[in-house]
């Protein structure tokens, strides 16, 4: 066959190729649309308009079907939940089968795998990307995760490499397809647990390894874009945290009616920092007015959908796990401008994450009041740190109670008062 011959074959079954591979964009965003409940969302509703563009521009000679279904993948990606992430993937596969250098389809194929915590098999998608620019500069969220999957795994390797025969189940796991973060993270924090039992902290190797898991847990955590959704919020971790409540009184408030129905209101906002849980209200002459930290617990099953938090505080934690059930309801529950700062993914279970209080004998729900306290109590960074209202049975569980009691330095039940500092 000469080479014009050939060329016009090839083109000819792109052509014919081509309508089988838009039909198939067409049957994952039915698919999609089929599945997705009652949602007036507007992530969700600029993705269906996106989805009614395609479908348009499949019968309109003048639009292009190809940029339509790309722009149905960027819109899945903004309205990030598993479903959409996977919606994300399929529309970027389905783009890279129809024009296999388009970079905007590795682009999206990377982020979408990325979301679903596919960290190598977006990089290798990143990689391919960066390519195909053929020296130009890639977008800032592709290096900037790029750089972070890569470190990632430079940290991993080297944590397995301390122990290898220890380490030998974990890095075949991680050679297998499909492997998410979500899997392996909990997998590396057992082989922590393991070795600092087995070898003890004051090892070189085990100090070593912590060390890596430190950092390895801080790429995780890592978003990967900036978060439109935070309204000029500040994320903090640990540190960030430390720093907010360094020196300041710190009181916890339970969210109970003999409270409310107190007059303690004006000596509660006398704290430097108020902290109070979950759905609290409050009662100016009981509750006090003030809030410098609200802390909440995702409970039940993933995902977590429930009201907005719209109550006003200075920082706002949220305690939940896994990771990416914990990033989606976040986005989906703060509200812009309804708090200065936000609690990271790092600190999302600071009672059984090894790289803070690593206790896990708390069971599966702690309280939220607890969880927040025994951090703050870590932190050790708050001259005075009361509770308010946990004096009577059934505030806090009972192990939670004993732990209290045990560490309380007054009690002043007129005052409903339980002093640790």
């Amino acid at each position: 066959m000469t080479k014009p011959l050939a060329g016009l074959f090839k083109v000819r079954q792109k052509e014919a190729a081509e309508p089988a591979l838009y039909a198939r964009g067409m049957r994952l965003c039915g698919e999609h649309l089929a599945a997705q409940g009652a949602g007036s969302a507007p992530p969700r509703a600029r993705l269906t308009q996106a989805i009614g563009a395609f479908a348009a521009s499949l019968d309109s000679p003048s639009a292009d079907p190809f940029d339509a279904l790309l722009q149905v993948g960027e819109r899945a990606l903004e309205a990030g939940g598993e479903r959409e992430l996977r919606l994300a993937l399929g529309v970027a596969e389905t783009s890279a089968m129809i024009r296999r250098r388009s970079k905007g389809a590795w682009r999206l194929r990377g982020l979408a795998l990325d979301g679903l915590g596919r960290g190598h098999e977006a990089l290798e998608c990143y990689e391919r990307y960066t390519t195909l620019l053929n020296g130009g500069t890639p977008a800032p969220e592709v290096a900037r995760r790029t750089d972070t999957l890569r470190r990632r795994r430079e940290c991993l390797d080297a944590a397995l490499a301390l122990f290898p025969e220890a380490g030998a189940p974990l890095r075949d796991l991680l050679g297998q397809p499909d492997t998410t973060t979500a899997v392996v993270a909990p997998r590396l924090a057992a082989y922590v647990r393991a070795m600092v039992a087995e070898h003890g902290p004051g090892d070189p190797a085990v100090r070593r390894l912590l060390e890596l898991y430190g950092g390895y847990r801080r790429l995780v955590e890592r978003p990967g874009m900036p978060d439109p959704t935070l309204g000029g919020s500040t994320p903090i971790g640990v540190g960030g945290l430390r720093g907010l409540v360094a020196g300041r009184t710190v009181c916890l408030v339970a969210n109970a009616g003999d409270v409310a129905g107190s007059a303690l209101g004006t000596e509660i906002d006398r704290y430097d920092l108020v902290v109070r849980c979950d759905a609290f209200r409050i009662r100016a002459g009981g509750t006090g007015e003030r809030t410098g930290l609200h802390a909440v617990s995702l409970r039940g099953d993933a995902p977590w959908e429930g009201p907005a938090w719209t109550q006003r505080a200075g920082v706002r934690l949220v305690f939940g796990d896994p990771a990416a059930d914990w990033r989606r309801a976040t986005r989906q529950r703060l509200v812009p401008g309804a708090q200065e700062h936000v609690g990271d993914a790092s600190l999302r279970r600071p009672l059984s994450d090894p790289a803070l209080l690593g206790e896990d004998g708390w069971g599966p729900a702690p309280t939220t009041a607890f969880t927040v306290l025994r951090l703050l109590d870590f932190l050790d960074a708050s001259p005075r740190l009361d509770l308010i209202g946990f004096t009577l049975p059934g505030r806090l569980r009972p192990r939670e109670a004993e732990w209290v009691m045990d560490r309380a330095t007054h009690v002043d039940d007129s005052k409903m008062r339980i002093a640790l500092r």
